[in-house]
């Protein structure tokens, strides 16, 4: 799935860079001005730590955080399918995928803290590059899976479930950059790659549950507890 080249452990020079370098020192993590319930947008605006933008943002972070939970569980379930061997590369593409995810999902994070006014043309960001490459993914995935016929349920494997809670939490950004929208200018193709982001890590879910061979565990309305009574 991932088939870019790969960049050097300096990364691309300067003259090659789509975005700016990132210009940043952590050299101390406290600060103290947040303690009276503000944040610093990048424009260096101080706003409410629960404005609009800053649940929209922070939300992508929560999902950056369980994406790469989410690349640590294929990892490590690649390192013990020793009885898949034919599974190894393709999940571990889907791993290099999510990494870079984690990437877009920085960029756009970045995008999200920044007002409209002070927004860069060099600035990270999501592009409509990102967002085909993730329909090109899903493609080629679809591909290889069966037809589904009924509503799945997170589980079988970490991964998978991983990938369902990735899924959600991508939801609800999605749905807060919607709201976001309606108050102030954002960029359409915020919404646009975490609604491609969503269907993608549906499709990965039950893509990684293929390859580990876990299967998928499809909903059956009739396992509840009143289904199951009626049965009896």
């Amino acid at each position: 799935m991932a088939d870019e080249s790969k960049q050097g452990e300096q990364g691309p020079t300067e003259g090659a860079r789509t975005f700016n370098k990132p210009r940043v020192t952590i050299n101390r993590v406290y600060t103290k001005k947040g303690d009276s319930g503000d944040t610093g947008l990048v424009g260096g605006q101080r706003v409410p730590k629960d404005d609009a933008r800053i649940e929209a943002y922070g939300t992508v972070d929560e999902l950056n955080a369980f994406v790469g939970a989410a690349r640590q569980s294929i990892l490590e379930g690649l390192a013990v399918a020793t009885t898949r061997p034919e599974s190894a590369a393709p999940l571990g593409a889907l791993a290099d995928s999510l990494c870079r995810v984690q990437h877009e999902l920085f960029n756009l994070g970045s995008l999200l803290a920044t007002l409209p006014e002070d927004v860069h043309p060099r600035q990270p960001r999501v592009t409509a590059a990102d967002v085909e490459r993730l329909e090109e993914e899903m493609d080629r995935c679809q591909e290889e899976l069966p037809v589904l016929r009924s509503f799945v349920l997170p589980g079988g494997s970490r991964a998978n479930t991983d990938l369902h809670v990735c899924r959600t939490v991508c939801r609800r950004a999605e749905r807060l950059c919607v709201s976001l929208a309606r108050q102030t200018e954002v960029d359409p193709l915020a919404v646009t790659y975490l609604n491609r982001l969503s269907d993608a890590l549906f499709v990965w879910s039950r893509f990684v549950a293929l390859h580990l061979g876990t299967g998928e565990v499809l909903w059956e309305p009739d396992k509840s507890a009143t289904g199951q009574s009626k049965a009896r």
